[in-house]
């Protein structure tokens, strides 16, 4: 997640006109801890703000991996700036460990998760990701597989109202979806501001300094048109297979939901659960090894300064690990409390 900031003289994260600045920098690269010679993974490139950083901060080498083309393709100046010290790479960060070792850049040093949607992609209305801004109602991260115009014209009304629910926390998820059902059965949704107006018929207007109320719906559409829940699991998971011993995994989450899946895995890895706790599975041996240290048992905040001058970074929590020498372990998304609730293609859809 990236801050937009006005234009000047000044390279942004790409090379360009600054642009984009980090969430939680500050205190992202103290516990990345980035040294000459040192080999780190940037996950989730977007603007390439961490990236830079940590090229500035010591003599290192970059993977950085972001499944928009429209990122790596901006990204194009900051690799020729730091010329054999950066290379890009398409693909979803849950296939992390698959690209590093096709890059040959495993055993990695350091891993850096910024989960979410960036600003790039909220500040262009044609991708479709804001209710602040008209646009094809697309939220796509990637070109391929469904939109949220395919979902909310062509998911069954029941179906999309659990997605609202589960995936936006959503109270008033069932007259949303009801809303959507009777829009959709005379014009199918085609803009993201046909879907705000829907949704504020439903739960009225935004009052000053309010959420919007179209904030859950859009929060919920995003997530499960691009499966991010699945994908955290499966890139902590794949983090946990790259990194050596004493190599650090960072992760900044912007909702409870990604939050609450970093601590739940950083607590199974680390041994820290007690068994038979109501959100684990009661057989816990195979983690009696850790293969993670937690760094920082409460997960840090942005600063009030940072978070007065971007609104984004308010919600913003950082939680890193360290690891350990013992094997990795399987991926279970159920102890990691992932809803099962995986996107439908397009063919499958109503």
């Amino acid at each position: 997640m990236m801050v937009s900031c006005g234009t000047g003289g000044n390279k942004d994260a790409a090379g360009g006109p600054t642009r984009h600045i980090p969430v939680m920098l500050s205190q992202v690269l103290p516990m990345l801890y980035p040294e000459d010679g040192g080999r780190y993974i940037d996950a989730t490139f977007g603007a390439g703000g961490y990236t830079r950083a940590v090229l500035e901060a010591a003599k290192t080498t970059v993977l950085a991996i972001d499944r928009d083309p429209t990122a790596l393709a901006e990204g194009a100046g900051l690799a020729k700036e730091f010329d054999g010290r950066l290379a890009l790479v398409r693909g979803n960060f849950s296939e992390m460990a698959e690209l590093a070792e096709r890059q040959r850049f495993a055993p990695a040093d350091g891993v850096m998760l910024d989960v979410g949607v960036s600003s790039m992609q909220l500040d262009r209305a044609e991708r479709g990701f804001s209710f602040m801004q008209d646009g094809p109602l697309d939220m796509r991260m990637g070109d391929a597989g469904a939109s949220a115009a395919d979902v909310v014209n062509r998911l069954p009304v029941a179906e999309l109202a659990n997605v609202l629910k589960v995936l936006g926390e959503e109270r008033r998820a069932r007259a949303i979806a009801r809303a959507i059902e009777r829009h959709r059965a005379d014009h199918p949704f085609e803009r993201t501001g046909e879907l705000v107006e829907t949704i504020t018929r439903v739960l009225g207007r935004p009052r000053d300094q309010d959420k919007h109320p179209a904030t859950r719906t859009f929060q919920a559409l995003r997530i499960y048109v691009n499966g991010e829940l699945d994908a955290l699991a499966e890139g902590l998971a794949a983090a946990e297979r790259v990194l050596r011993p004493g190599g650090r995994l960072v992760v900044v989450t912007f909702h409870s939901l990604e939050d609450r899946i970093v601590k739940r895995f950083f607590r199974l890895r680390s041994g820290k659960v007690s068994y038979g706790s109501r959100h684990f599975p009661e057989d816990l041996s195979r983690f009696d090894t850790p293969s993670f240290q937690i760094v920082n048992p409460r997960p840090l905040s942005s600063s009030n300064e940072e978070a007065r001058a971007n609104p984004r970074a308010r919600s913003a929590r950082l939680r890193a690990g360290e690891r350990t020498d013992a094997p990795s372990h399987e991926l279970d998304l159920a102890a990691l409390g992932v809803p099962s609730m995986k996107a439908r293609p397009i063919s499958d859809l109503g």
